[in-house]
């Protein structure tokens, strides 16, 4: 019941959460209503509502807000495989989240839009430095961890809000707004989804934000995967958000619908609680939906109970006594604690990616002279999504700190050089200013010229130590770093046959210097055309690679920093256009090896180099993500001992980009993508990492050996430390399937372990291994499917270093001859060659032909006595459009053929061809010409 101090029935604590929740959302208006539908909840004030906003990103710290802690980048947490760490990490954001709603509760929201659980199936992704690498049970063990510490685990409120991104296929920035990912039934189920599915069903995560990728031809806001899967199969009880400008995305990008509000209201239908786009068109198309008729208030009711009741279990609506979480305040920002956790973070995720001859570490007493060479080992940079950090300590910084300032000389290897007009011989200064206008003035500046390779290059002024940057119409030296959304800080040289060079700005538009000189640079209209008044002569006055080169000859030991800016080259919007490392880097490098030969190189990046002359060369190789804070006093205890590293890969690292197929291409079965189905030769493994103390595996055991399809499996495992020193040590345990009726995994990841083991002391490691985790997705029956046979279980120090193998014997399914003679989804293919998974407005999928021809194939079909028909839904938008059906291989005896009639592409008809010798156990190809899609057929 109500009493003075709960008006409402919904501020009745008494109450059960749901009664509260239905009762507060029958008290809005209806503009109210559509109002709370948007990413920024407005008061009301009457009901004594506040304002809120859904989305604080944290990817790796609290980002925009102000100062805070800063972490590693997500691909360097991953590269700790450390869950434990995981879930404190997550608990210092929930923190720190509470401290900025409670200086600004309207703006600073506790729905935090993180952790990235995109499954990273290949490595040229712009966005990689935000996700967890290429295997869903890393990720999904890591990213529970994570949410779990964010949203606390008190029975009754949540510190923060996790919000899972982005469900899903989003692994490639070109055309991400109006591309789509086609993915089978048994990629889906066995790849892409198992890495959002733990998160939810063991880590309760409260919110999820969509992509802005299309899933085989629909929208992903409109996948029915969001209500069916997600909300449904998962039981996810907190709400979906679309990703920013995405609904409004639908008629803009994907050309979907010709108007909004069809979008909006399917989007509002398909699951999608919280609008994050533009206000103003997301309210008149809900209003229009509900004018229309094709959404309801209850519609939007159950949408607005899936937000509030979140709001209610972060304690908004609670006096703030029995919320143990209401009670967090300043005294909980920035602590020595989290900064001590930045620091482990920091120095777990560090890997020791080779180690000749016991190279590393260094010995701090007795190195004597040390070089550290290139622009990565003096500064420390921040992505897109990284928060303000409260201090910085740079590789240099901390090395300085080990063995003493004065035996420590620092060369970026960066060229400075001066810029003269060619058609009026003025040189290019600064002008003074605020914003320092760069002008052709005759007085010389000298810039520092970082080349981030593949074009793409920073100028800093070294007057006032700015980054050029342009406003599209001046160029200025007034930025303080290289950031932003447009990263304009970002020129481009291009060489001309006259020996000058043309400057253009970071979205291809030219730089000149008018009426020859006491002018601002300008930015042109023109792209990329030079003339003689719009080229520069390039003079070097320091040679970075002569600076660089003479550091490593004067010093004992050479520390070389290589790898990327995370705001250059690739990021949101922009995938990488190579693997390689930067051609200038990899110049710094063989040179000044060549000058010493003890020769450090430090990678520090947000994704996997082809570093092979590296690896082939250098005798000690580490790699460090972007690792905020404390990156530098991390690489340094990592490199002079005081700290031994464990890291473990993420991700395979390619030999070539050569060895990947199409960045678009989601199919990682067929197409032999990560290290489950790779088979070539790689640069390192997943898992790779090396230690500075040496273990011994030994004693596996399975209790019990021989199972059915339920319960679980003991995998214990004795880890013994032989080395001189303790160490962390990363235990990985696959599993690989023997006689499959499919392609199945080389090895697939079912668990891992990182503990701390002693010198000479033996660890007792255990693995519970559920049998359930052996299904595959049967295409045949539509559901998960534990095969009889034989598993190799094995404990790995990498994916390919495995260390002991023990057989597991499961009792389990033979999966049956397919039945053809019931509906099939097309899509539930074996094999395919020329196709690719298109929707189909009808529901479901559609096989859809990509080329001239394509072809679909069904093994061990049972035809029995004999076949007589098969029945198709079909559209074909050529004229002279077949589909035949072939036995044995897709040029092989045709049973039947019918021709189909033009139309369009989602004009469906069912079409139907007599077989003939179709009978018997028989491989089944579905042929079809170019054009034509299919989504479902019997044969009878």
């Amino acid at each position: 019941m109500t009493t003075n101090q709960t008006k409402y029935p919904f501020q009745d604590t008494a109450l059960e959460l749901d009664t509260r929740v239905k009762d507060l959302v029958s008290r809005l208006t209806e503009d109210e209503k559509i109002e709370s539908m948007l990413q920024y909840q407005p008061a009301v004030d009457r009901l004594g509502v506040p304002a809120y906003k859904h989305g604080t990103e944290a990817a790796h710290g609290l980002a925009w807000l102000g100062e805070a802690t800063s972490f590693p980048q997500p691909v360097g947490l991953a590269c700790t495989w450390d869950a434990d760490l995981m879930k404190e990490i997550g608990s210092v954001l929930g923190d720190e989240a509470r401290v900025f709603y409670k200086r600004n509760p309207a703006v600073n929201g506790l729905t935090l839009w993180a952790p990235t659980v995109d499954m990273e199936r290949d490595p040229r992704w712009g966005r990689n430095e935000e996700a967890y690498g290429e295997d869903p049970e890393l990720t999904a063990e890591l990213t529970t961890a994570l949410v779990k510490g964010i949203q606390g685990d008190h029975p009754k409120y949540y510190k923060a809000v996790a919000t899972l991104k982005h469900f899903l296929a989003n692994n490639n920035e070109v055309d991400r707004g109006s591309g789509s990912s086609s993915i089978d039934p048994r990629n889906m189920r066995e790849y892409y989804l198992k890495a959002f599915e733990k998160p939810f069903k063991e880590g309760g995560a409260q919110s999820m934000m969509t992509a802005y990728n299309s899933i085989n031809g629909t929208p992903a806001l409109l996948h029915p995967f969001v209500n069916e899967i997600v909300k449904g199969e998962w039981g996810m009880d907190g709400f979906i958000v679309s990703d920013a400008g995405d609904v409004m995305g639908i008629k803009n990008d994907h050309k979907y619908y010709d108007s909004h509000t069809p979008g909006t209201v399917e989007s509002v239908k398909a699951g999608i609680d919280s609008i994050t786009d533009d206000a103003e068109l997301s309210k008149q198309a809900l209003r229009e939906g509900l004018e229309q008729g094709t959404l309801t208030m209850d519609d939007i009711d159950k949408a607005l109970f899936n937000t509030f009741r979140v709001r209610f279990r972060l304690g908004e609506f609670d006096p703030e006594e029995g919320n143990p979480y209401a009670s967090i305040g300043e005294e909980s920002m920035m602590t020595e604690k989290a900064k001590e956790l930045s620091l482990r973070a920091a120095r777990e995720q560090v890997v020791l990616l080779k180690n000749d001859k016991g190279t590393l570490p260094l010995d701090k007493t007795k190195a004597g002279k040390v070089a550290v060479i290139g622009q990565l080992g003096g500064t420390v940079y921040r992505d897109w999504y990284a928060g303000t950090m409260p201090y910085n300590v740079s590789p240099l910084e901390a090395i300085r700190g080990k063995v003493g300032s004065d035996k420590v000389s620092f060369k970026d290897g960066n060229d400075r050089i001066t810029l003269t007009s060619v058609a009026s011989g003025k040189k290019i200064g600064l002008a003074e200013g605020e914003k320092s206008p760069v002008i052709a003035s005759g007085e010389a500046e000298t810039f520092m010229v970082s080349d981030w390779g593949f074009g793409s290059y920073t100028l800093q002024a070294e007057s006032n130590g700015k980054y050029l940057t342009t406003d599209e119409e001046t160029v200025t030296a007034s930025a303080d770093e290289v950031y932003g959304w447009f990263v304009k800080e970002v020129f481009h040289l291009l060489p001309q046959e006259d020996g000058s060079v043309g400057l253009t700005t970071w979205n291809g538009k030219t730089v000149t210097a008018p009426n020859g000189g006491n002018d601002a640079l300008v930015v042109s209209e023109e792209l990329k055309t030079f003339g003689a008044t719009e080229t520069f002569k390039q003079d070097v006055i320091v040679n970075g690679l002569e600076e660089a080169v003479a550091a490593a000859k004067a010093a004992e030991t050479a520390i070389v920093f290589v790898g990327n800016n995370p705001l250059v080259n690739g990021k949101e919007e922009i995938d990488r256009p190579s693997l390689d490392l930067a051609e200038s880097q990899q110049r710094l490098v063989e040179a000044v090896y060549a000058a010493n030969p003890n020769t450090v190189v430090v990678i520090v990046g947000s994704y996997p180099f082809t570093s092979n002359w590296v690896q082939e060369n250098i005798p000690a190789v580490l790699y460090t993500s972007h690792a905020g804070q404390e990156l530098g006093n991390a690489v340094a205890d990592v490199l002079y001992g005081d700290y031994a590293p464990a890291g473990r890969l993420n991700m395979t690292w390619v030999q070539s980009a050569d060895q990947l197929t199409d960045i678009k291409d989601y199919d990682i079965i067929q197409s032999g993508r990560t290290y489950q189905y790779f088979e070539g030769n790689v640069l390192y493994p997943f898992g790779h990492g090396l230690t500075y103390a040496t273990f011994k595996y030994s004693n596996l055991k399975l209790s019990p050996a021989q199972v059915g399809t339920e319960g679980n499996v003991t995998v214990t495992v004795d880890v013994t430390n032989t080395g001189s020193i303790a160490s962390d040590e990363v235990v990985q345990l696959y599993v690989r399937a023997g006689k499959s009726r499919v392609k199945r995994p080389l090895k697939t990841l079912k668990g891992f372990r990182r503990l701390h083991i002693e010198a000479g002391a033996t660890a007792k490691v255990s693995f519970t291994l559920p049998v359930q985790e052996l299904a595959i997705w049967d295409v045949t029956r539509d559901r998960y499917v534990v095969e009889g046979g034989t598993y190799s279980i094995m404990v790995a120090k990498s994916s390919s270093d495995v260390q002991l193998v023990a057989d597991l014997t499961v009792e389990g399914e033979t999966i049956p001859a397919r039945n053809l003679g019931v509906a099939t989804h097309a899509e539930n293919y074996d094999a395919y060659l020329g196709v690719d998974l298109d929707e189909s407005k009808e529901g479901g999928s559609a096989v859809r032909v990509v080329g001239e021809q394509g072809w679909i194939a069904f093994k061990d079909a049972d035809l029995g006595s004999g076949a007589a028909a098969i029945e198709a839904r079909v559209s074909a938008e050529k004229a002279g459009a077949v589909l035949e059906v072939r036995l044995g291989s897709p040029d092989g005896t045709l049973a039947g053929r019918v021709e189909l009639a033009q139309g369009e592409a989602q004009q469906w008809s069912t079409v139907k061809a007599e077989l003939t010798g179709a009978s018997g156990a028989q491989d089944v190809y579905i042929v079809l010409s170019a054009g034509v899609r299919i989504s479902h057929f019997e044969i009878r």
